[in-house]
């Protein structure tokens, strides 16, 4: 066995025992939480960021967001995202910004107007603050984010590197979830419900708990296409992406399930096409394993919910019957959300805004899902310019970047993350920056090889 296959085992092996010490010790999420971000900083100042070392400690912060949120390990519910954005500056500090990266300023300032609008708008309590950073702080820290990472060089291996910092702290998110509901089948035919899950997530929300576990089974079969280059590095990262993927679709929660599936289509595509005739029968043997992968995951959790799955799914309640409403109330609030901004076109209503003219109409609180509809509502025509920013830029530097296969995979991550969970947390932000990052090939190539 070689020393690099030992090292990743002993990584799978020490998260997996992270999983069982968050579950066991009460007072270790905190411990593993401050680590976290003590331990980041430290790494990073006394590398003095020479290899992008901010890159690595934000990632592993944006792959442990979800487990550290629901069982308190944060210093608060938003820190993640200020997190990154910590590490981004000191990495700025170290190495700069590209001058190119003006789009990024650009964007950044498009968003002051909304927000000195809502300190006049919002009605005054004491969560104001809270209230408007809920609401700026993931597009704040994707463009920081993109600020850094716009043009900015890296290897092929460190990429993947990162996406592995991303996924290790996921593997501990499933223990836990493992440990907190052992049995699915039991929680399962206790209720008739095919709605989000909150038993199967941890007691926290379903649809975070999916779209980090989503972006898990994409990080780790991408492993298996490209990292995997032993018998047992196969079968412990197919163990892997199996788990995580299983502990996703029982969530009951489809937008994060989806966007990894998607990712994957696309990776699998982008890599097919761009490998020789030799590599393609490879690729074509590594296919049919993933496809029996998948169909087992999907079969064994259809088992242990008793079809509910299949019937979430096809957008049906436990009796079979479809229902009205495919997105769940978020059609809705999206429509609300256009309503308001044709109401206010130029500026918008302020951030934070949105959600206080529904609770007065409604009675009680509910903010917003879909991040496009809120911009839109609550920064006007400036939110507009800012949205179109967002999705050109990295589109644009696609036509002279093709050795970031992982690039379109993360935009659609970032897309259609954002329409069903807004930028609740870190991912969306900090996985969009990394598709403005510049893939150079200078070292020895992976499993499958690239034409």
């Amino acid at each position: 066995m070689e020393e690099s296959e030992k090292r990743y085992l002993l990584l799978i092996v020490a998260h997996i025992a992270i999983g069982f010490a968050i579950y066991y010790i009460p007072f270790f999420p905190k411990v593993y939480g401050y680590t976290i971000l003590l331990g980041g900083i430290y790494f990073v100042i006394n590398s003095q960021n020479k290899n992008n070392e901010v890159l690595y400690a934000s990632a592993y912060i944006v792959g442990s967001e979800v487990v550290l949120r629901m069982t308190g390990g944060n210093i608060n519910y938003e820190f993640s995202k200020y997190g990154v954005i910590i590490f981004m500056v000191i990495g700025m500090y170290y190495k700069g910004v590209s001058k190119d990266a003006a789009a990024y300023w650009i964007y950044l300032i498009l968003l002051l107007p909304g927000m000195c609008i809502a300190l006049y708008s919002l009605k005054y309590t004491q969560d104001l603050q809270n209230r408007i950073s809920f609401n700026t702080s993931g597009p704040i820290c994707l463009g920081i984010s993109s600020l850094y990472c716009y043009t900015r060089k890296v290897t092929f291996k460190q990429i993947n590197e990162i996406l592995l910092l991303v996924g290790l702290p996921i593997i501990s998110t499933v223990i836990y979830l493992t440990l907190y509901t052992p049995s699915i089948r039991d929680v399962i035919t206790s209720t008739t419900s095919t709605g989000s899950n909150f038993d199967t997530s941890g007691g926290f929300g379903p649809n975070q708990v999916a779209t980090i576990l989503g972006l898990g089974m994409f990080v780790f079969v991408s492993r298996l296409i490209y990292f995997s280059n032993s018998k047992l590095l196969f079968i412990v990262n197919l163990i892997v992406a199996f788990d995580i993927s299983y502990r996703g679709l029982v969530t009951f929660s489809r937008g994060g399930m989806m966007t990894g599936f998607f990712m994957l289509i696309i990776l699998i595509l982008i890599t097919y096409f761009n490998i020789n005739s030799g590599a393609k029968i490879k690729m074509n043997y590594l296919l049919i394993a993933i496809t029996i992968t998948m169909v087992s995951v999907w079969v064994y959790s259809s088992l242990q919910t008793s079809g509910l799955i299949d019937k979430r799914y096809a957008n049906q309640d436990s009796r079979g019957r479809q229902k009205k409403d495919q997105f769940t109330g978020r059609g809705e609030l999206a429509q609300d959300e256009l309503e308001t901004f044709f109401k206010y076109p130029f500026f918008g209503v302020g951030v934070g805004k949105t959600a206080e003219l529904r609770a007065e109409r409604m009675g009680f609180l509910v903010v917003s899902h879909d991040e496009i509809t809120r911009t839109l509502a609550e920064h006007g025509s400036l939110g507009i310019l800012a949205l179109m920013i967002l999705f050109a830029t990295p589109l644009f530097l696609y036509l002279d970047n093709n050795h970031n296969i992982y690039l379109l995979c993360f935009i659609v991550f970032w897309i259609l993350t954002i329409n069903h969970a807004a930028m609740r947390l870190a991912a969306p932000a900090f996985i969009y920056s990394l598709s403005l990052l510049k893939v150079v090939i200078n070292e020895k190539k992976p499993i499958v090889h690239r034409e």
